[in-house]
This record gives C-alpha cells, sequence and structure tokens, in this order.
C-alpha cells in the first residue's frame, strides 16, 4: 500500500506537527478497519435484545430462560478472556483477531439453527469463548501504535461503535425480522442471526492479509517512522517514580490496583449492558409497540451517545485529565438513569432522558480505558487488561439475572435502575480517590 496516507512531513513543521502528521497516518491505515470489525462483533453481541421480542414468543422461552442465555454468553467470555490476550501477545494480533472473528462469526450464524434452551444455551457459551480476547485485544494493541496520552480520543472511537451498533442495530435489525419472517420457511430472528452474523466471517478472512502485528512490522511506514512509533510507545512505558509498571504477569495479578478497576468497570458495565439489552424494552415501556418503531427509536440515544463520548473523550485528552471526566460521566449516568423512574408522561421527555444516561455512560468507557493502559505494560498489559475486562465483564452473567428478577417481583425497573445509579456513583468516587491526581496522564 502506499505510504502516502497523510500529508508529508515537512521538514521545518514542529514536533507536535510531525507528531500529529503521523499519528493520524497510522490511524486512517489501522482504526477504520479495527472499528468496522468492533461494531460487528457489537452488533452480534446485542442483536440478542432486539430477537427477544420474537424469539421467546416463536420457541416458547420464558423470561427466566432466555436471561440465562443472554448471561451464559459472558460466562464463556470470562473464562477465556485471559488466555486469548495472552495468546495475541505471544502469537501477534493478525493471527489472533483473525482466529476470533472467523469462530464467533460461525457461532453468530448458528444462532439461526436454534430450536430448543439447549441449543440457545450451547451456542451463547461457544459465542462468549470465541469473541473473548477481542475487545482487551483492541486494548492492547492500541498501546503498541500510541502513546496514552492519544488514546482517549482513539479508544472513543471504539466505544462509539457501541452506539453506531446499537443505531445499526435499530435500523436495521426491527426490519429483517418485521419483513423477512416467512421467507425460506424461516423465523424474522434467524434471518437477523445470518444477515448479521455473517459480515464477521469476511471480516476475518480480511484480517489475514490486512492487519499488521505492529509498528515493526508496517511496510506503509518509512523506517523514521516506525522508530518515531516505538520511541514514543516505549518512553511510556519506563518506570514511573511510583512503581505501576509493572512488568510480569504475576505482579499484574498482585496490583490491588487492578482488582480497583475491574470493580470499576464491573460498575460501569453494569449500566451500559443494561442501556444495550433492556433498551427495547424500556422504549416499549414508554409506550411504543411496534416492532420496527421500537428499534428505530433505539437509533435516537445511541447516536446521541455516539457523537457525545467522542466529544467528551476528546476533551479529556485535550485537558490531559481523566478522574473528574469519569465522575462527572459516572454520577451524571447516574442521576440519569434514576429520572427515569419518574415515569413521565411525555414520551420526548423520557427519550431525551434515556439519551442523557446513554451519552454519559457510554462517554465514560473510553475515559476508563486509558487509566490502567497506562499503569500496566509488557506482559502484565496483556494480563492485567484483559483481567480488569474479564472480572469487570462479569456483569454480563450478573446484571440481566438481577435485572429480570427484580422486574419479575416488582413488575417495573425501578429499584434495578436505583441499584445502577449507586454503583456508578461508587464508580465514580472510587476512580477519583484510588487513583493518584499527580499521576500522567490520569
Amino acid at each position: 500500500m502506499s505510504q502516502s496516507l497523510a500529508p508529508a512531513l515537512e521538514p521545518g513543521a514542529s514536533a507536535a506537527a510531525h507528531d500529529d502528521l503521523l499519528y493520524r497516518k497510522v490511524s486512517l491505515r489501522i482504526i477504520p478497519f479495527l472499528f468496522l470489525c468492533y461494531v460487528v462483533s457489537f452488533l452480534d453481541r446485542i442483536n440478542i435484545g432486539f430477537a427477544q421480542l420474537q424469539m421467546k414468543h416463536d420457541l416458547g422461552f420464558s423470561d427466566a430462560m432466555y436471561g440465562l442465555g443472554a448471561a451464559v454468553f459472558y460466562v464463556g467470555y470470562v473464562l477465556c478472556e485471559v488466555p486469548s490476550n495472552m495468546l495475541l501477545a505471544r502469537f501477534g494480533a493478525r493471527r489472533t483477531f483473525t482466529r476470533i472473528m472467523l469462530l464467533w462469526g460461525i457461532a453468530s450464524v448458528g444462532m439461526m439453527l436454534v430450536s430448543k434452551p439447549a441449543h440457545f444455551y450451547a451456542l451463547r457459551f461457544m459465542l462468549g469463548v470465541f469473541e473473548a480476547g477481542f475487545f482487551p485485544g483492541i486494548v492492547l494493541y492500541l498501546t503498541y501504535w500510541y502513546p496514552a496520552r492519544r488514546r482517549a480520543a482513539v479508544l472513543s472511537i471504539f466505544f462509539a461503535g457501541v452506539a453506531v451498533a446499537g443505531v445499526l442495530g435499530g435500523l436495521v435489525s426491527g426490519w429483517i425480522m418485521r419483513d423477512m419472517g416467512g421467507v425460506l420457511g424461516l423465523f424474522g430472528w434467524q434471518w437477523m442471526f445470518v444477515i448479521e452474523g455473517a459480515p464477521a466471517i469476511v471480516l476475518g478472512l480480511l484480517a489475514a492479509f490486512y492487519l499488521v502485528d505492529g509498528p515493526q512490522h508496517a511496510t506503509w511506514l518509512t523506517a523514521a517512522e516506525k522508530a518515531q512509533l516505538i520511541a514514543q510507545r516505549d518512553e511510556d512505558r519506563r518506570p514511573s517514580s511510583a512503581a505501576h509498571s509493572s512488568r510480569s504477569f504475576v505482579q499484574a495479578l498482585r496490583n490491588p490496583r487492578v482488582y480497583l478497576f475491574a470493580f470499576i468497570y464491573f460498575s460501569l458495565t453494569c449500566a451500559s449492558l443494561t442501556l444495550n439489552f433492556w433498551m427495547p424494552l424500556m422504549i416499549r415501556d414508554f409506550g411504543v409497540h411496534d416492532v420496527l418503531a421500537i428499534s428505530l427509536y433505539t437509533v435516537i440515544p445511541n447516536a446521541i451517545g455516539a457523537v457525545g463520548l467522542i466529544l467528551i473523550a476528546r476533551h479529556s485528552d485535550r485537558r490531559g485529565e481523566r478522574r473528574r471526566h469519569f465522575a462527572v460521566c459516572t454520577i451524571g449516568g447516574g442521576v440519569a438513569l434514576s429520572l427515569l423512574t419518574l415515569h413521565l408522561s411525555s414520551f420526548p421527555a423520557m427519550l431525551a432522558i434515556l439519551s442523557l444516561a446513554a451519552v454519559l455512560i457510554f462517554a465514560a468507557l473510553p475515559i476508563f480505558w486509558t487509566v490502567p493502559s497506562g499503569y500496566l505494560s509488557g506482559t502484565a498489559a496483556a494480563a492485567g487488561i484483559a483481567l480488569i475486562s474479564s472480572i469487570g465483564i462479569t456483569s454480563g452473567i450478573v446484571s440481566p439475572w438481577v435485572i429480570g428478577l427484580i422486574k419479575t417481583h416488582t413488575g417495573s425497573m425501578d429499584n434495578a435502575l436505583y441499584l445502577l445509579t449507586a454503583l456508578l456513583f461508587v464508580s465514580g468516587v472510587a476512580l477519583l480517590l484510588g487513583v493518584p491526581k499527580d499521576v500522567k496522564h490520569v
């Protein structure tokens, strides 16, 4: 590929301008492809929330069966996330991402074959096993290319992918389920799994040829550009005076802040996964009952969230500050969730509150992930990031089950929203108090 992906670096330009042009060149080469892969991965993860509008009825699944199937995904995910990230560190990003995408694509398409609860549980578990390591792999992979001061803006693009997946799911899933039901004798939800799962297989094949394992393997960079990227990356990895740069897997496991970060991520993902999984039912509770209309209304909070999180993350990068930005997002997001319990008669007002919650909760995610990646390096980065993600993402096992129980016993999600509000408050305070403000880029 041509090396002219960005304007040529002029000899007289400032060092900052040289850096900006170089990182723009890197971003144009690797970010669009990874972003597309991440959108597809999250679409394959959250389309189960849209499928429930039909699948439970068509197969005779109870709410408890469906909630268990949604949670089983995260059992496989948690069990395999650390090993997957360790394999990435050993065998490289290209082979790891290729393997992950091919296998999860096959499992996602295979969801069309579900006819009984056992099939549902098994395929959801395998989907979690196959997709494990993809997100922490992206976080680790970006540390190979970008110094800490640039990561929030880059990570915000991927977390915008969560919202973009929600937008695509809203635009496409409802249409597929409503208009393709009966085609070739298949249910609408079966077509949805096939159409939304197949792109992962194609992208997995492309990844084998398109991705490289790091700057040193990038034929589209000059020798000087490679050296500059590696030097700036390695500068971040030098031990700090606070001795936060752990050098081994064992040291990462013994680092108490890894578990603090895991708790914060658990609290945050309880809220974000609730939005992803329950948003269609929340909107139905606002008074909308048509499947296509519900899916289209989910586009609004997700689209606003995508734009908002990028703007907030970039502001965090410009200010070089993480702790207060994170606390404002989590505490503000908690307030917004609690306001949903007012059950206002105005549909636009309720949708606006839901959109505000989506913006703040989604924006907290990229800001959070810049912090642990600044504490860990080398083998500890692969293990530590995956461990934080693995422990934190157990929210996917706990959250659907607990919220389902609350909704079953009380008839509403109000108590669940209060619980999520408390978790968000605690996570914001925990990062403020648990991370020293004088640590660089934090």
